[in-house]
């Protein structure tokens, strides 16, 4: 069987719906998937066996630069590479108007996602052939997780998904111990305050930690700078791919994360992952999976780095 998926963006939105695979993959031995995502998440997708081929999609970037050539050109090799197949099923699992208009409309095959009163978008569900209920006040893990078995009906598995990329990044035994501070956002209301992440970087040194810092953009490189300054084992990484982010995720004793992609790619990574949260709740979009931890305050103003370590040292 072969299936298209479509789940484009963000990075945690992406990562949840990899143990949807990894069900339909133990349901249905014989399942290929071409998996539509946005450019910046590509890699994503590859570290799945189930996936057979990435279709990468750019909308945020075409839609700044509309009347260059060269993004019409793109577009056109996007859409060749969509039409290629004909597919057993089109899954919609990101219920949006743009997932829908921009790829499931284009693919081949019976068109499934969810009916209006479960879908983000209420009007994505114009462009399904077939619609699905699932409830909404439960994690998106779950909710994919759902509709993936609906499609494709088999039954769902009564126990807790599994991402199914945690082989995918050999752990190595011979690395220093080391604790990963994923400290960048993009909203402002889900950033930890500085100073309490130098504390923390502080706390953790001292009991023989040395602290990991990575950044995405020139911004959180001098914060992490900051928060290293005068901490002799903290390591501020250089700029790195997802994969080999993902490495450095993967050989952490463990990791402390503000509510951010790169949280849930820890989690994906069954890696100890304790994630702070103010603005969101964690029950329905928090991380998913094992060895995880939340700790929830009103503010992030009212998280402190004492009570972080109140958390972690049982872990560490």
């Amino acid at each position: 069987m072969r299936i298209c998926l479509v789940k484009t963006s963000s990075m945690g939105d992406v990562i949840h719906t990899l143990p949807a695979l990894t069900d339909a993959q133990k349901a249905l031995p014989n399942l290929q998937v071409d998996w539509v995502v946005e450019e910046n998440f590509a890699e994503i997708p590859t570290w799945h066996s189930a996936v057979k081929r990435v279709i990468p999609i750019a909308i945020r970037r075409w839609r700044k630069q509309l009347l260059q050539r060269n993004t019409w050109l793109e577009w056109q090799v996007y859409r060749q590479l969509l039409q290629q197949n004909q597919y057993d099923a089109v899954i919609d699992a990101q219920g949006l108007v743009k997932s829908a208009w921009f790829a499931v409309r284009l693919a081949q095959g019976i068109k499934h996602g969810y009916d209006k009163q479960s879908a983000r978008e209420p009007l994505a569900a114009l462009f399904y052939d077939k619609h699905y209920a699932i409830d909404y006040q439960q994690h998106a893990v779950e909710r994919i997780r759902q509709l993936f078995a609906q499609v494709l009906g088999y039954r769902l598995p009564k126990q807790q998904g599994d991402y199914g990329i945690a082989q995918h990044f050999a752990v190595q035994q011979s690395v220093p111990p080391y604790v990963l501070l994923i400290h960048a956002t993009t909203r402002a209301d889900k950033h930890w305050c500085n100073q309490e992440w130098k504390k923390l970087a502080q706390n953790l040194t001292a009991l023989g930690f040395a602290v990991h810092l990575p950044w995405g953009n020139e911004k959180e490189k001098h914060t992490a700078e900051w928060i290293a300054q005068g901490i002799e084992n903290a390591v501020v990484l250089p700029k790195m791919s997802l994969t080999t982010l993902a490495q450095q995720i993967a050989n952490a004793k463990a990791v402390v994360s503000v509510d951010t992609g790169l949280a849930h790619l820890s989690a994906a990574l069954d890696k100890p992952n304790l994630t702070l949260y103010c603005a969101t709740n964690p029950e329905l979009i928090g991380t998913y999976g094992k060895n995880q931890y939340h700790l929830q305050a009103p503010t992030m103003a009212q998280i402190s780095a004492e009570k972080v370590m109140e958390y972690l040292r049982p872990v560490l």
